[in-house]
């Protein structure tokens, strides 16, 4: 077996110019999709140690290969739809092409969590606000990301440019793919929760409820560390409290139904009272 690149897979950090070089006269080594998911698979694993290490030592190893199989899962799930359409607009990238572009990206990314995985380590120790380490972390995931997508798009213009192997049309297509990709991604981690994992609760492999989405979780998160939905809650409340009823006197008027009720409770008192007194007389009689 040949010794696998792991330095011709960093060229997409380092020498950028000579990664699009090799891509379009497809001169890497064989091995150079192999050395990309094993760098992706080590530093995505990384980060999620320190991002589950907020819970437990447990929820850590677990959001370590949770971070992994999102990002694998997910560019499964969106890469034969992407190859498939590029073929049909004309297209002439070869797929291991492609997938070479890609996965540049996807090392760009999970390079720049890693380096931002000291930053969330010292937040983690020196405060214990959960609210506030979620929005840090999709705050990373949503850099890295930016960053990731973009290094793809200059892969596909600078290797490709001026030549008929890929139309200009296809750049507008992968814009609208990573889009799609990224409410792949949104909706996959959804399911694969939780990641981070909140001391309040023990340690789950997957949360039971699975309902809501992961932007009225963000808009939550961001209510509370806030302080809205705090406010809102005790408006709720005091609409909850029940009004108190007048004091006799008070509600001078009486339903009809209240009165006809009165009155015949007084006329069977009168007929009470009458017959009592006929008995009276009839004894003393």
């Amino acid at each position: 077996m040949s010794k696998i690149p792991f330095q011709e897979a960093f060229d997409v950090l380092q020498d950028r110019e000579k990664h699009f070089q090799r891509i379009t006269e497809r001169n890497y080594s064989p091995n150079i999709i192999w050395a990309q998911v094993i760098l992706m698979c080590i530093f995505t694993f990384c980060y999620g140690i320190i991002m589950g290490s907020y819970n437990s030592f447990q929820q850590a190893l677990v959001t370590g290969v949770k971070l992994w199989l999102l990002f694998s899962l997910t560019l499964i799930i969106c890469f034969p739809s992407f190859y498939i359409v590029q073929l049909i607009l004309g297209s002439k990238i070869k797929i291991k092409q492609l997938f070479v572009i890609l996965m540049g990206g996807f090392l760009m990314t999970t390079t720049i969590m890693l380096a931002f995985a000291p930053i969330v380590l010292y937040f983690q120790l020196s405060g214990d606000n959960y609210n506030f380490l979620q929005l840090l972390h999709v705050f990373v995931f949503m850099f890295a990301g930016f960053f990731g997508m973009r290094v793809v798009l200059e892969s596909l213009k600078g290797a490709f440019e001026g030549t008929k192997v890929y139309p200009k049309i296809g750049l507008s297509v992968f814009r609208i793919w990573v889009v799609i990709f990224a409410f792949v991604g949104i909706q996959l981690s959804w399911n694969l929760r939780p990641f981070l994992g909140s001391k309040d609760m023990p340690f789950q492999l997957f949360r039971e409820s699975t309902r809501g989405n992961f932007y009225s979780t963000t808009l939550g998160s961001i209510g509370k560390l806030l302080g809205v939905q705090k406010n809102e809650q005790k408006k709720d409340e005091r609409k909850q409290v029940p009004e108190i009823e007048p004091i006799n006197g008070d509600n001078k008027e009486k339903k009809p139904d209240e009165k006809d009720h009165n009155e015949t409770a007084l006329n069977e008192l009168d007929d009470a009272n009458s017959k009592g007194e006929e008995i009276i007389v009839k004894q003393n009689d």
